[in-house]
């Protein structure tokens, strides 16, 4: 049982190398890229709060915008129908804070417009919410109790079946984030909020935002390779 656990958390381990440094870059860079726009300020001193305000109007989602405590905790909640910013967004005039704002009411719209990949993403967080913890965790029991040769094997692919649904997650909130950002660069953009180089300066946050998506993107499917391939030399 031992040795099964100890097979789990080093087997492979080296395939994991390549999404460990991207997120660690990633979240460098979408720090160091915030901490730099939000030391600048837009020339017509909106708030974070006002730019989402305004550009809910605009497009006629009647849904409340509330502070939330943190630092970059802000999230669109499609059960709730509310837009959260956190408090350095809310009441910040920089850049960076409109820039988040509008990236925020970027998934307010798709979800307003049944934009297709949010709506999948969605309907499957309840599964790819549970194969997340709980297909890692019969994974593991599977290869511990590897002694019992075809209940072990039929443990871990139950357990890699799971897994899959939290990659296609990982997956699928890609185009959604990508999605958003394009929205709230063109809105940004069309509706004055932000000059030609304030705007620069918002896709620069935007896209180290982007970046941590990608490197859970690519962690998330090099954690399922990795544990086709412990399961496979287990069946070998």
């Amino acid at each position: 049982m031992i040795e099964g656990y100890l097979e789990y958390y080093f087997g492979y381990i080296w395939i994991l190398i390549p999404g460990i440094i991207l997120g660690f870059w990633a979240q460098i860079k979408v720090q160091g890229t915030y901490a730099k726009y939000s030391r600048v300020q837009n020339k017509r001193g909106i708030t974070g709060e006002q730019t989402a305000k305004h550009i809910l109007n605009a497009y006629g989602i009647d849904i409340p915008v509330e502070r939330i405590n943190g630092n970059l905790t802000d999230h669109y909640d499609p059960r709730a129908k509310v837009l959260r910013l956190s408090t350095g967004v809310y009441d910040g005039t920089d850049v960076a804070a409109l820039g988040i704002a509008a990236h925020e009411v970027g998934h307010a719209i798709q979800h307003d417009r049944g934009y297709i990949p949010l709506t999948l993403r969605n309907g499957f967080y309840p599964l790819c919410a549970l194969g997340d913890k709980l297909g890692i965790y019969l994974f593991v029991i599977g290869i511990g109790i590897g002694a019992l040769g075809s209940i072990s094997q039929t443990i871990m692919i139950i357990g890699i079946i799971l897994f899959s649904f939290a990659v296609f997650f990982s997956l699928i909130t890609l185009p959604v984030e990508f999605d958003a950002s394009n929205r709230a660069i063109k809105i940004l953009d069309k509706g004055g909020f932000l000059d030609s180089e304030e705007l620069n300066g918002a896709k620069k946050v935007l896209k180290a935002a982007a970046l941590t998506y990608v490197a859970a993107a690519v962690t998330s499917v090099l954690s399922l390779v990795r544990l086709i391939l412990l399961a496979n030399r287990r069946r070998n």
